[in-house]
């Protein structure tokens, strides 16, 4: 097998949709790694680098919205789509608020999920534009674009995708208001309150007090905008 195939790690209590899952996205070019539960997952990401995971909600012992809260307070950043037989926007939200990427509502349709998966991973390959290759700097923290890398003096602050990518958009244009549509990811469908989303979870990470922010502002009815003074 070709090792330079994106490696994915499925989570699912249910042995026939890991089955399934695996043989489909196998067929699609990906190499495939399956869990039966959150502890077999945690097992494995403690010795295996993965590209992505996806995990299903709805499993006995600890549920998939638990999971990956541990693993993002563990500093573990590997991108997440969660899959879970509810669709409601509140659990979607809640989904993103673990630190997922995205979340797609069963029954869904295969290529659906191939399209989500592949958009991820570019994203998270995605390069940044050369004019904000240098790091920018605001308070304690610094940014770096091109690494998608946040750090806090010497100590990194683990970013999701989304994040980073978000990050990315905000830095270019340091002072300025950026619109929320154009923080929205083109590449993966979604609703547009995942942006708020995002920005809250940053907030938690770089602000003293999230609610009253310093560095990262909303300007209200037109977007969000990075102060770095």
């Amino acid at each position: 097998m070709d090792l330079a195939e994106p490696h994915i790690l499925v989570v699912d209590d249910d042995e026939r949709i890991r089955t399934l899952l695996a043989r489909y996205l196998a067929g699609q070019g990906f190499r495939i790694t399956s869990a039966e539960d959150a502890a077999d997952a945690a097992a494995k990401l403690s010795s295996v680098s993965f590209d992505l995971l996806i995990v299903d909600v709805m499993m006995p012992g600890q549920n998939g919205f638990e999971f990956v809260r541990e693993q993002r307070g563990r500093g573990n950043a590997v991108p997440v789509i969660l899959l879970t037989a509810r669709g409601e926007a509140e659990d979607r939200i809640q989904g993103l608020e673990t630190g997922a990427d995205d979340y797609l509502p069963k029954p869904f349709e295969p290529r659906e999920l191939t399209l989500r998966i592949n958009a991820i991973l570019k994203r998270a390959a995605r390069p940044a534009p050369a004019a904000a290759a240098a790091p920018v700097r605001f308070g304690e923290f610094s940014f770096d674009s091109v690494r998608g890398e946040l750090k806090r003096g010497e100590e990194t602050v683990p970013l999701t995708t989304g994040e980073a990518q978000l990050l990315r958009i905000l830095a270019r244009a340091p002072g300025q208001t950026v619109p929320r549509a154009a923080l929205a990811d083109p590449d993966t469908p979604g609703e547009s309150r995942a942006v708020d989303v995002q920005i809250t979870r940053l907030r938690r990470k770089i602000e003293t007090d999230p609610r009253n922010p310093r560095f990262l502002q909303t300007v209200w009815g037109e977007g969000y905008v990075l102060w770095t003074e």
